[in-house]
């Protein structure tokens, strides 16, 4: 339990948690903002910048009987320091008292700000942070009227200079706060930022190849307190008084980043809304400030050039454009045809409101075939079983408490999980890492642990007796499916089911299982009915009529087939893709930022985005597409809005009762809060405007009666004479459409490539950097191969959807083989 302390500021007294930072206690408890450049309640106080400095005193104890020292007038005497003191070093504790208004304090002030703009560029016009600096707010109120410096002594450096192919940054600018080195150090883990040189001639440089090689590197940039560092792709692109941000949520992975998207009128686009950055938006049950630059700089596809703009339907043989009630009308013959032979199966970037949409027609053609894409998942039953309990935050894990990581590589699919892990280890919480491979995570881990393929599950199902996790005051476990088959990820989550139950970590705040799934709203599909394993049957089974949303079933083998033998195939889709190439009628829909609609992260959090730029083309929300199909085969007509579609759905499915839009768009109090202030500046995250979700509770946090069910792990997949197991591997950057459209991180996404043991390479021939051929389940794939000693041997591991052509998703035996290179003629 926390202790409240009296401190005084400015002769006002004010009840404090003891031992908070001063710069904090005095911003939230009393409303006075010490100013401060350097300092991010993020990170460790480091007192570079001095701009907190304040005068300190405390009061006078006789030490013979400890009583207070009075003044004649029965006020405490203060013994106050010799010199000012930096603020954000200094936590409160009983009996200080703290003077932010004095002559010394503002002159001290003013001398920080006259010693900073000595060699400041004057281009605050030009200038990306314009609008929203804290160097130009700070030296309004607190700085010199007028310089003494001569124009001669300023220094003069390098004003655009590439840290890497995302980050810029201004020499000129920079006032060394460190914050930007801090976050990569203390919080990310990726030490690629350093000071050299020193003095005036200090400056930032990356230490990685290639430049500023991480996976955060957008936040430095919102961090910044000045206009030093800016990314490529907003750098000189608007001023930040021009943007409207408008609450959204990343369309990337299951966390469910918050964001903000900042909006304004574009020449270039055509004086259409463009989104001209995206934002982190707070919400420290979620994403705390940060996002990934997956989902900072992958917003270029809702206006790609490349996006489906209206509806097709195949006439002749050929894909052939026309208008939409034509391919209503094609689409709504071929259902009436089908009976209730009919098959949906909805992608992970497809929002609630669509699935419900979907759920709704399939009931009106008497359909219970409701899949979910990709078809490698298990069942979704345990996370609602043992799922975290509501309320918990990652960032509350410390020293006591356990995190275990199971068959996941956090940072490559989960990156902001991926630095909650790593901080809660940093707080010394255990960190326990298990995986068929080496990961990043790896480095922070008390404890990591190998199995082999086939492993995941018999590791886990002993875990319980383990002393750390069993006896931690708080466990949380991640289960992801790398190198699992979809049957073994379901066992697997149930083994992390009986863990939890049996060690009697269910149902509690801050315990649960998290499941890495892929997508974004993943766990949406499951809590609609839509399962993994429904499109399963299907593959193996095609139904008449495949009706297929925001899912690219061509890119396996087995989903190629299923739409080949389907009769009829009507796609929704953003972008042309293997699928939509095999469609019979394909319909264009809206992405994220064109629509209002829900998506639940993994963590079973339900939260709003919202509209933000017009339709592309004749696109529409897949809901309202589906509605209006099913308007042609007799269903109402389609709901109005997507408000009037969540209101259904919160009334039809138990788990979202009372999550209208307006309970969504509540807003809960963040502490600490982040945001523009004249005096304190946390970063260009946005304020938690437009709601910070709704959280379903587990069932064991009704304290229902949980048992224990026996698991046993499926036949491992087994390599025959002279193949490899191919282990498919999520990579948070790779050529999925809704990602390669986003030209600035080209450089960042690799070529196809597979990993090989050097043992296993040296048996087939293949060398690094050479061409190899992988064979397996009638497919084939024409990859570089990278020769990596943390490869496992046996295991040829290939990251997804970078390589062009259907390839399968699951573990299997095939065959890799030197692709002999071509000899140039003489």
């Amino acid at each position: 339990m926390t202790t409240t302390v009296t401190i005084h500021i400015d002769g006002v007294p004010y009840a404090v948690p003891d031992g908070m930072n001063l710069v904090d206690a005095a911003r939230i408890y009393a409303g006075v903002e010490i100013p401060i450049f350097c300092y991010h309640p993020k990170m460790k106080p480091v007192g570079m910048c001095r701009m907190c400095l304040v005068d300190l005193g405390f009061e006078v104890r006789d030490r013979a009987t400890g009583e207070l020292a009075l003044n004649p007038d029965g006020t405490p005497q203060v013994r106050w320091g010799r010199k000012l003191e930096t603020g954000c070093t200094t936590t409160v504790r009983a009996g200080m008292y703290v003077r932010t208004r004095t002559e010394q304090v503002q002159e001290a002030r003013r001398d920080v700000l006259e010693f900073l703009l000595s060699s400041h560029p004057l281009d605050c016009p030009v200038c990306d942070k314009g609008g929203e600096c804290p160097l130009q707010n700070l030296t309004m109120r607190h700085g010199p009227g007028t310089s003494r410096m001569a124009y001669d002594d300023k220094l003069h450096l390098d004003k655009h200079v590439p840290l890497g192919d995302l980050i810029y940054l201004d020499r000129e600018r920079c006032i060394q706060c460190a914050r930007c080195v801090r976050f990569q150090d203390e919080v990310v883990g990726d030490d690629v930022l350093a000071f050299h040189e020193r003095g005036r001639r200090l400056q930032i440089i990356t230490t990685s190849t290639p430049g500023f090689d991480t996976y955060f590197s957008g936040n430095t940039t919102d961090i910044c307190p000045v206009g030093a560092l800016t990314t490529a792709d907003f750098r000189f692109g608007a001023r930040p008084w021009e943007l409207t941000n408008v609450p959204s949520i990343s369309p990337h992975g299951p966390v469910g980043e918050n964001i903000a998207l900042s909006m304004r009128l574009d020449r270039d686009s055509g004086g259409v809304q463009v989104i001209k950055r995206v934002i982190p938006r707070q919400n420290e049950d979620v994403n705390e400030i940060w996002i990934s630059d997956k989902t900072r700089f992958g917003h270029h596809f809702t206006l790609s050039p490349d996006r489906l703009r209206e509806a097709l339907a195949r006439k002749r043989g050929e894909l052939t454009p026309v208008a939409l009630d034509d391919a209503l009308k094609a689409a709504a013959k071929a259902l009436k045809e089908a009976g209730n032979s009919v098959g949906f199966i909805g992608g992970p970037m497809t929002s609630n409101e669509d699935f419900f949409a979907l759920r709704e027609l399939a009931a009106h053609v008497g359909s219970r075939k409701l899949g979910l894409w990709p078809a490698t998942l298990g069942d979704a039953a345990p996370a609602a079983e043992v799922g975290i309990a509501s309320g918990s935050r990652l960032t509350e894990l410390g020293k006591g408490d356990a995190v275990l990581v199971v068959a996941s590589d956090l940072e490559e699919e989960a990156p902001i999980w991926f630095l909650q892990a790593k901080q809660a280890a940093d707080r010394g919480a255990a960190l326990i890492v298990a995986n068929l491979r080496e990961t990043k995570l790896d480095r922070y881990a008390s404890r990591t642990v190998r199995y082999g393929l086939g492993g995941a599950v018999g590791f886990l199902d002993g875990a319980a007796s383990d002393e750390t996790l069993a006896q931690a005051a708080n466990l949380v476990v991640f289960v992801g499916n790398e190198g699992l088959g979809a049957d073994e990820h379901g066992v697997l989550l149930r083994a992390a089911a009986n863990l939890l139950i049996t060690t009697g970590h269910a149902g509690r705040r801050n315990n649960g299982l998290i499941p890495v799934w892929p997508g974004a709203n993943t766990q949406g599909g499951f809590d609609l009915g839509f399962e993994s394993a429904a499109t399963r049957a299907m593959l193996q089974s095609a139904p008449d009529v495949l009706i297929v949303v925001g899912a690219d079933v061509a890119e396996t083998p087995a989903g190629a087939a299923a739409l080949d033998a389907a009769k009829f195939v009507i796609a929704l889709s953003l972008f042309p893709d293997a699928t939509t190439a095999k469609a019979d009628v394909v319909l264009p829909i809206q992405s994220f930022a064109e629509r209002d609609g829900t998506f639940t992260n993994a963590m079973r959090r339900v939260q709003r985005f919202y509209t933000a730029q017009g339709p592309v083309g004749e696109s529409l929300p897949a809901w309202q597409v589906i509605g209006l199909l099913g308007q042609r085969l007799g269903m109402d007509r389609p709901r109005r809005s997507a408000a009037l579609v969540m209101k259904a759905l919160a009334e039809s499915v138990k788990l979202y009762a009372g999550m209208s839009y307006p309970a969504l768009a509540e807003a809960a109090v963040q502490t600490p809060p982040i945001g523009i202030s004249p005096g304190f500046y946390g970063g260009t995250a946005a304020a938690p405007t437009g709601g910070t979700g709704l959280q379903w509770p587990s069932k064991a946090e009704s304290r229902a009666k949980l048992s224990v069910t026996p698991v046993e792990a499926p036949q491992a997949v087994h390599a025959g004479a002279g193949e490899l197991v191919i282990v498919p591997l999520r990579r948070l950057y790779d050529r999925a459409p809704e990602f390669f459209a986003s030209a600035v991180m080209h450089g960042r996404i690799p070529q196809p490539f597979v990993a090989l043991h050097p043992s296993d390479a040296a048996r087939l021939g293949a060398v690094d950097g050479g061409r190899v051929k992988l064979s397996a389940g009638g497919a084939s794939l024409d990859v570089t191969a990278v020769v990596d000693a943390t490869a496992p041997e046996g295991l040829a591991l290939l990251p997804q959807r970078l390589a062009p052509g259907a390839f399968p998703q699951e573990p299997v035996a095939g065959r890799v083989e030197p692709v002999a290179e071509a000899v140039a003629a003489d």
